[in-house]
């Protein structure tokens, strides 16, 4: 497992970023991490649109399921067949919001093994044949001493906190299931949501005030590229979704799940 991860992540994102290194003039390992990560996020985008498109879904239908949970609050048993009715029909899956996240783990895992050993001398002579070893890499971003990319930085942390924060605010939803309803009854996905909002940015400044600076700008830019893809397919405000109706089925109306991002 260990050859495989190396071989299909390790290896090539430690390529790459040699390669990138080495092939701009101003030899500065801060922009090349910055180039790596628009990279990867632009391989990263179309499965980035599928969860971003559920999530929009969510917001559309949040009336209905709001209606559902005033309707049958007396009927748990119900109200669970409803709302899963809703999300079915409108093709929006809530646990699809950790996705990303799970997907990023390995890659963040990755590179964190790339500042970690990647780039010493011993390491670097395991690259491809076509990538040049450089004769020296330099660890400070812009060249500013402040900024030593294979140490651990406060600025670089708390700014990576703030955008991991704002990333989940951005895409959080009002459960649909403590709409209306007792403490109680809070579904499972509801409490790990609210939980992730808090306690991802909590995480990210621990590890980054003990992880290598270059993991933290890669983490920060790619997570400011993924708010900023969130802006651009949210930038059209959806329909609101009907209200609870007792005699006909709820749904979104036609338009608005064939509606783009």
């Amino acid at each position: 497992m260990s050859n495989l991860f190396n071989t299909i992540l390790y290896e090539p994102l430690l390529n790459a970023l040699i390669f990138i290194y080495n092939i701009f003039p101003i030899k500065d390992m801060g922009i090349a991490i910055i180039i790596l990560t628009i990279l990867l996020r632009v391989i990263l985008w179309p499965l980035s649109k599928q969860t971003i498109e559920v999530q929009k879904k969510m917001k559309a239908i949040q009336p209905l399921l709001e209606e559902i949970n005033k309707k049958y609050k007396d009927d748990p048993q119900k109200r669970a067949q409803e709302l899963m009715r809703i999300y079915r029909e409108n093709k929006a899956n809530p646990a699809t919001s950790c996705l990303p996240l799970l997907i990023q783990l390995p890659i963040l895992w990755a590179v964190f093994k790339v500042f970690r050993n990647g780039l010493k001398p011993e390491a670097l002579a395991g690259l491809y044949s076509f990538v040049a070893k450089p004769l020296a890499i330099s660890p400070f971003f812009l060249g500013i001493d402040y900024f030593d990319l294979s140490k651990p930085n406060i600025f670089l942390a708390i700014a990576t906190a703030a955008a991991q924060f704002w990333q989940g605010k951005m895409m959080s939803t009002a459960s649909p299931m403590v709409q209306g309803t007792a403490s109680k009854d809070e579904g499972f996905q509801a409490i790990i949501n609210k939980q992730m909002l808090y306690l991802m940015p909590i995480l990210t400044l621990i590890f980054g005030l003990q992880l290598p600076s270059g993991l933290m700008l890669y983490w920060l830019v790619s997570t400011l590229l993924m708010i900023l893809q969130q802006w651009w397919q949210f930038r059209n405000k959806n329909t609101v979704a009907p209200v609870l109706a007792d005699t006909a089925p709820i749904s979104l109306p036609s338009g608005e799940n064939n509606k783009k991002g």
